[in-house]
């Protein structure tokens, strides 16, 4: 089963699905969907529109430079049946797809991490352009108190 990518959004096409545009200069265009098609006859680029996977890839969404990606090439050579060969070939595939999810987890880490420092400096500068609809510490205590000693007052006056 031959299993194509769409042009615009590089989602996987299965057979059977999806439309095929062919241009006057043969070259074949391959959707996925309406809505891709669409896009691409708007003359939209897929780098800018943001569920695509190229706009991801762009933007540092995913990663895009991994030597794991190596073993997904495709190779047009043939080569002669080994039993052994194949087991190999399988066990260094289930071992490179651990190591690109691993890989994967740690880049979307350090994605969220460098969020996080902006938040923080974020919520820094909004406390110091704010800084008077903030109660201090010490004015909220005392209030505490006063309330507690009101309603001791009103215990022992009944």
């Amino acid at each position: 089963m031959r299993v194509g990518k769409c042009y615009f959004c590089s989602s996987p096409i299965y057979p059977g699905h999806g439309i095929a545009f062919a241009r006057n200069d043969a070259k074949l265009f391959h959707f996925c969907r309406s809505k891709c098609h669409k896009n691409f006859n708007l003359k939209r680029n897929p780098r800018k529109v943001r569920w695509t996977k190229a706009f991801r890839k762009v933007h540092g969404k995913e990663m895009t430079v991994d030597t794991t990606f190596e073993m997904e090439k495709r190779r047009n050579r043939p080569v002669k049946y080994d039993r052994d060969l194949v087991g190999t070939t399988l066990r260094a595939m289930q071992r490179a797809s651990e190591v690109q999810e691993k890989r994967a987890e740690l880049h979307y880490v350090n994605r969220m991490a460098a969020h996080k420092v902006k938040a923080a400096v974020r919520a820094r500068v909004e406390i110091k352009e704010s800084v008077d609809l903030i109660e201090s510490s010490e004015a909220v205590k005392e209030a505490v108190m006063v309330d507690k000693l009101e309603a001791q007052k009103q215990k022992v006056n009944i």
